[in-house]
């Protein structure tokens, strides 16, 4: 009998040969790589076994693992899902083999994947700058922003600064449906009626770095740009604030009486998009009305873009999204975020100077640019002309001495560090580069002066036998002035046009993003001064970042006075009311195009002015419709429009109404054809409708301004509203060369109410830089 139950030789080898290959499946999931992956389903495939999605997705992922994975650390990746999203996307995200991911591919219901990529941030006096006050306009109208919900994915909040004062609010909404989530140095008591909400993503970030020890685990702020991004954005009346003495006055927010939630996606330690979409999507459940995104990804498709993505559903939700254009100008085409259904927001500088005074020996005063946060001042300095200051071995033997300093080739940068290196008293810097903020927080005491005024200097030390003078800092001057008007498109602020979506015209529009002041963590470093750390409990930032809560503001207060208008239609009364003239009366210049007039690829529809939102007179609104529609005109595959859309093919025809002219607030046409047929001339034309949110009847005459090179029409050139909530529809039409000579002209063209208040105006660009957009590389 034992004989018989001898195993043969050809089951000897079949058990050999099955555990030959479990070992090398073992030790193939061991060394295999994993990327997490963000997965779309189409929910309509599920099961009617499966209770909700979360437990579809489960099975679906354990039916793609045949074989047990061997961990070399407790946190090392596994087939568990990351996040399940239930707003912004139908999916999952989770970490992945190849071979796993091409099984998940297979999977029923399966739409579309994209590996979890980096996500980077775009990093007072702008509410008066911006003409908000307590007497007449936006603040009284809408009531400050009164119980308007701002959701801010960011990296953080500081809950105990003073811009969270929650007192004169009344009870939290009782559509508010988040929570204060506790963690490290945060408990929920930390919020209040101001500061509503509060939690914290980074599943995605550690499952991507499983060996990654987060320093802050919890929403507490520890980077600083998510407490001033919201400050900026909502903060409280707080008095008596300044930056080390700069900016002295009073901080608020663009709608202070608006409630803030927080949600930390942005970490110290990297950022990913499934934390970003799992942010957002929170914030959608939550209840939020505005969403303020400091943030961005660029060179991707729309359909594996995590903004274009869960905005998508954000707007379909009726709640407004701001977001920042990012900090890559001067240079075209540099711009992310150019998402259709999301406000693209540049940044521009305002009427505020921080000074460092330069008095000579012979009484001259002379007003420079400054941000030396040291409490120190020279008094009667021997002056040593070092002209361009380029030899570090040379400021050493200098002494104690103002050096100055001739920027000849814009390398005022190294003229710094060389000065700084060279242990002298001060310097004198005499520059007219665009970068000059960049540099104004030096560590030794230092002031930037423009050719005109550092020829005066110049002029003194040639005719003075012993040239000496005195600084001085901690100056502001707010106002206009001769030789600085106010706003100009910053250098830093990424330019237009989109690369996602190359037919709408991006950014929308400008607000001041130049040294702003916000609040700031009371532990985290204000200021490194190389031999000093300074903390402030407000802080002076520039870039898109500082820009786009500004609007995610404004937009609060525009929801506070019409609750019932779509993102679409906030976003068209910000865009064709906004400012193209400074405070000079000239026409906005931009600092990184030689202070030339500024292109709407700069600065969209011009600078935004709040007070004129309010009331705009026409509006241009957009269903999501209209942007299936778009989608479908990019030529995108079902799979990738249901992708942004959650849309499975059958709720939608592309062969019906695809159009790359959707009902926008503003017009780009491409003239860069470039063939030798005989037809030399092409016509581009765009239909809008537009809407009468004025009072009652009333007509509109259309004025165009010229364009270079381009014949701009309008058909018809009047239009006749005889009631509120009337619709008009007209047609514009650019015929020029197949090929611009120019790299960019633009015009504009308003519709000015007869014998009335309203200047509905947009702006028209048409560009030989290329149209094609961006797709996916995988």
């Amino acid at each position: 009998m034992a004989a018989a139950m001898a195993p043969s030789s050809s089951t000897s080898l079949c058990l050999i040969w099955f555990f030959f290959i479990t070992i090398l499946h073992l030790f193939t999931s061991m060394w295999a790589k994993y990327d997490t992956y963000i997965v779309h389903m189409d929910l309509s495939a599920m099961p009617k076994a499966f209770s909700d999605h979360h437990n579809w997705y489960a099975s679906a992922l354990s039916s793609v693992r045949h074989y047990p994975q061997i961990s070399t650390t407790a946190t090392t990746h596994s087939m568990d899902i990351i996040y399940t999203y239930s707003n912004v996307m139908h999916g999952f995200s989770a970490s992945l083999s190849l071979s796993e991911l091409e099984s998940v591919r297979n999977l029923p219901g399966f739409v579309s994947s994209y590996r979890d990529l980096p996500v980077r941030v775009d990093t007072t006096r702008a509410p008066q700058f911006l003409n908000l006050n307590s007497n007449y306009g936006a603040w009284p109208t809408s009531n400050y922003g009164k119980d308007v919900i701002i959701g801010v994915v960011d990296t953080g909040v500081w809950p105990e600064s003073k811009s969270y004062c929650d007192e004169g609010l009344g009870e939290i909404p009782s559509r508010w449906k988040g929570e204060c989530m506790e963690g490290t140095e945060f408990n929920s008591s930390m919020c209040n009626k101001k500061l509503i909400g509060a939690k914290f993503f980074n599943k995605g970030l550690i499952s991507s770095m499983p060996n990654i020890t987060i320093t802050m685990n919890s929403t507490r702020d520890s980077d600083g740009h998510g407490t001033h991004t919201s400050s900026t954005a909502a903060g409280s009346f707080v008095g008596g604030v300044s930056y080390f003495g700069y900016a002295n006055g009073t901080a608020k927010g663009m709608a202070p009486m608006a409630r803030v939630a927080m949600y930390k996606a942005l970490w110290e330690e990297g950022a990913f998009s499934s934390d970003i979409i799992a942010a957002i999507d929170q914030a959608i459940a939550d209840g939020v009305d505005v969403i303020s995104l400091s943030l961005g990804i660029d060179g991707i498709p729309l359909y594996e873009d995590p903004v274009a993505i869960a905005t998508f559903a954000a707007m379909e939700k009726g709640v407004f999204v701001a977001t920042s254009a990012g900090n890559e100008g001067p240079w075209f085409g540099t711009l992310h975020n150019g998402i259709p259904w999301a406000l693209t927001v540049s940044a521009g500088t305002i009427d505020r100077d921080f000074n460092g005074v330069v008095t000579l020996s012979n009484g001259v005063t002379i007003f420079g640019s400054s941000l030396y946060s040291l409490n120190s001042s020279l008094s009667k300095a021997p002056l040593m002309f070092m002209y361009t200051c380029n030899s570090t071995k040379d400021l050493k033997e200098v002494g104690y001495k103002i050096v100055v300093c001739v920027d000849t080739d814009d390398s005022v940068g190294g003229q710094v560090d060389n000065v700084n290196n060279g242990n002298v008293a001060g310097g004198l810097f005499i520059s007219n580069s665009s970068l000059i903020d960049f540099f104004l927080e030096s560590s030794f005491p230092a002031v930037f002066i423009n050719p005109k005024d550092g020829q005066s200097i110049l002029n003194y030390m040639k005719m003075s036998s012993d040239p000496r003078a005195s600084l001085q800092f901690q100056k502001t001057r707010l106002g206009r002035r001769r030789n600085k008007p106010a706003p100009r498109v910053a250098d830093y602020s990424s330019r237009g046009p989109s690369h996602s979506c190359p037919s709408v015209l991006k950014p929308d529009i400008m607000a001041p993003g130049t040294l702003v002041l916000a609040a700031w963590p009371k532990t985290t470093v204000a200021l490194d001064t190389g031999s000093r750390l300074l903390y402030s409990d407000y802080n002076l930032l520039s870039g898109t970042s500082m820009s786009c809560p500004q609007m995610a503001g404004i937009g609060a207060l525009l929801k506070g006075v019409h609750p019932e208008w779509s993102a679409a239609a906030i976003r068209s009364a910000l865009m064709t009311t906004a400012d193209t003239l400074d405070n000079s009366n000239s026409f906005i210049k931009d600092i990184g195009d030689n202070y030339q007039p500024a292109s709407p690829l700069a600065m969209g529809s011009g600078h935004v002015n709040p007070n004129k939102a309010m009331d705009p007179g026409l509006i241009y609104d957009t269903s999501a419709e209209d942007y299936v529609n778009l989608l479908c005109s990019m030529n995108f595959t079902s799979k990738q429009i249901q992708t942004i859309t959650r849309r499975s093919s059958a709720s939608y025809n592309c062969s019906k109404n695809p159009s790359l002219d959707i009902n926008y607030p503003s017009f780009i046409a491409f003239f860069n054809v470039n063939d030798s047929s005989s037809d030399t001339k092409m016509v581009k034309e765009f239909k809008r409708t537009v809407t009468n949110v004025g009072n009652g009847a009333s007509t509109y005459i259309a004025k165009l301004t010229p364009m270079d090179g381009i014949q701009v029409t309008v058909t018809p050139e009047t239009l006749v509203f005889k009631e509120k909530y009337e619709k008009q529809s007209f047609k514009v039409s650019l015929e020029g060369p197949k090929m611009m000579k120019q790299v960019v002209a633009h015009c504009s063209l308003s519709w000015v109410e007869v014998g009335g208040k309203y200047v509905v105006r947009s702006p028209i660009v048409a560009t030989r830089l290329s149209s094609v957009p961006v797709v996916s590389k995988n």
